[in-house]
């Protein structure tokens, strides 16, 4: 019998969870439709895939990206056509610019015979389009092996992200006798000899090294080798939101993370550097730093593909190859310079320490944000994770919450999407079920994808929801101040949120001042099941904070 095709014929959908089972798929993340009906008839006869039914397309697409994320594998979401299908296009785009793996299954009405005209019949394809690696329409149930197989190819390579597939109704009913493709062994490619001689030749001459981990790091297996590196080096090292964790940032070499556009104490790190190293390096994520031509400082890009050059970052050197064997080979043979000087960077280091320091013990109430990331820290273990939704909040956290294991502070930092925060929760509860799991989010993105929190008492898990409750959107309304705008068009009412919890199934707290914020955030996290706690928080000295002090603290370096 042939592993591709038999005398038994199937129909397309059941071809289908077939391929995905061979993918090694164990969840498929969705809301179905009628059009889906085959497919999720099929999905329920497998024993290896679990459907996890939400409350909103846009949730599962953030939940499937998220399950990406933490493993690498590429996660699975389901839709109908027409509505349910564009309600995916903002979770296509967070896993298509954050580097995510991610499957989306749309369905659609009969394409061989028309039965309902054009009732919610869009083209998803060609809207899928600019926001995904590859988007297909499967025309044919003799297709359905070829297309799933390459989809996953794609999205789970270097660069990861987005892929399309749409199952009309007639395909997933039509009968074939294909069976699954197999996936295909794949060993990433190395550096060339030339490129890594040229990159220890140029770290060797450089006066003051430094090294930036970003997103791409963050995403293959690079930790051990980088430890290896800096500890054998010193060369002082920061991170991009989406890099952070890919060290211990406890480290005496770790600087801080780029949260800031300018002007922060690693900024000035930036600009004391000669040769900065990137470690996979995004353009999709907010710049660390802005390379302007005619400067000194010279960029050498380590990654797995080829940097994309823009006007603000042009590297001289790029290093393309399996991320951590390129390290590997530069650490084996490097020669450390006796007149690298660190001093200085160091110096930065120590100048945000005290900084932190001083402002996280400030107890107030409504909680002050510097606060607020020293209490979770101070609660959380070491391998717990915390998911954020898109705020300001996010800044202090990216700068002020040491992330000590890969992967426990999940961000966006590419689309920032609000809404994220509560989806991406419960799937990391889902998969690291022993782990402590804190999602914070803002009470503008709680209220986007606040439904799934029906999803997340449903599913049994447990994990603790922070609303950072200002009543406004307070990451527009930072700016808004910065430029000297009006207070206008930003403030809302929220609906009392313990009530809303409970009214889920939830447990719900409120934070009534400084002193009952550590010991609320303990009982959530000992206690199982989902809790949810109404922070009031205090933005009132974010302009002051990070767009003055800072920078007036850091120029004096």
């Amino acid at each position: 019998m042939s592993f591709l095709k038999t005398n038994k014929k199937i129909i397309g959908a059941e071809l289908f969870i077939k391929c995905l089972e061979e993918e090694g798929v164990e969840y498929v993340f969705g809301l179905p439709g009628e059009e889906n009906l085959d497919f999720l008839e099929c999905l329920c006869k497998s024993n290896k895939i679990k459907l996890i039914l939400t409350r909103h397309e846009q949730g599962a697409g953030f939940m499937a990206a998220t399950y990406g994320r933490l493993t690498g594998k590429a996660g699975v979401c389901l839709t109908t056509l027409g509505p349910g299908a564009t309600n995916l296009v903002t979770s296509a785009a967070y896993a298509q610019l954050g580097g995510m793996p991610l499957v989306m299954i749309t369905g659609q009405k009969p394409i061989k015979n028309t039965k309902q005209g054009k009732f919610q019949i869009l083209d998803v394809v060609d809207l899928m389009k600019p926001i995904t690696k590859y988007t297909h329409q499967i025309s044919s149930a003799n297709m359905v092996a070829s297309e799933v197989r390459e989809a996953f190819r794609l999205a789970e390579e270097e660069r990861p992200g987005a892929v399309h597939l749409e199952l009309p109704e007639d395909i997933a009913s039509e009968q074939t006798r294909r069976r699954p493709l197999p996936k295909s062994i794949v060993r990433r490619p190395i550096a060339d000899e030339k490129s890594i001689n040229q990159a220890i030749e140029l770290i060797e001459k450089a006066k003051k090294p430094l090294l930036v981990l970003g997103g791409g790091a963050n995403r293959t297996s690079t930790n051990q080798m980088l430890s290896e590196f800096v500890e054998k080096t010193k060369i002082p090292f920061i991170t991009t939101q989406l890099g952070k964790g890919v060290l211990n940032e406890r480290h005496e070499n770790f600087l801080g993370c780029a949260a800031l556009t300018n002007g922060d104490f690693v900024h000035k790190a930036l600009q004391e550097s000669d040769q900065i190293i990137t470690i996979g390096q995004d353009n999709y994520e907010k710049p660390p730093f802005i390379m302007r031509e005619g400067e000194g400082t010279k960029v050498i890009h380590i990654d797995h593909v080829a940097a994309n050059i823009n006007g603000i970052y042009f590297p001289q050197l790029m290093v393309i190859g399996d991320i951590a064997n390129s390290i590997w080979q530069i650490k084996e043979s490097i020669n450390i310079n006796p007149q690298w000087d660190f001093s200085k960077m160091l110096l930065t280091r120590k100048a945000h320490l005290e900084h932190s320091t001083k402002i996280r013990e400030d107890d107030r109430f409504p909680i002050f944000p510097p606060f607020l990331v020293r209490q979770i820290r101070n609660v959380m273990p070491s391998d717990g994770i915390i998911t954020l939704d898109n705020g300001v909040y996010k800044l202090w956290f990216a700068r002020g919450y040491p992330a000590l294991h890969q992967n426990t502070v999940i961000l966006d930092n590419a689309l920032a999407s609000m809404g994220a925060g509560l989806p991406s929760a419960i799937t990391a509860a889902m998969i690291y079920p022993d782990k402590k799991v804190i999602s914070v989010c803002g009470d503008g993105g709680f209220m986007m994808n606040s439904q799934e929190l029906e999803t997340a008492v449903r599913l049994g898990v447990s994990l603790t929801v922070v609303i950072l409750n200002d009543k406004a959107y307070g990451m527009v309304k930072w700016k808004q101040e910065n430029m000297k705008f009006s207070d206008f068009g930003l403030s809302f009412e929220n609906p009392d949120f313990v009530k809303y919890a409970e009214a889920y199934g939830a447990k719900g707290y409120r934070i009534t001042d400084g002193d009952n914020l550590n010991t609320t955030l303990e009982e959530c996290l000992n206690s199982p099941g989902v809790n949810v706690i109404d922070c009031p928080i205090d933005y009132s000295e974010n302009d002051k904070i990070l767009n003055h002090d800072l920078k007036s603290l850091s120029d004096k370096l």
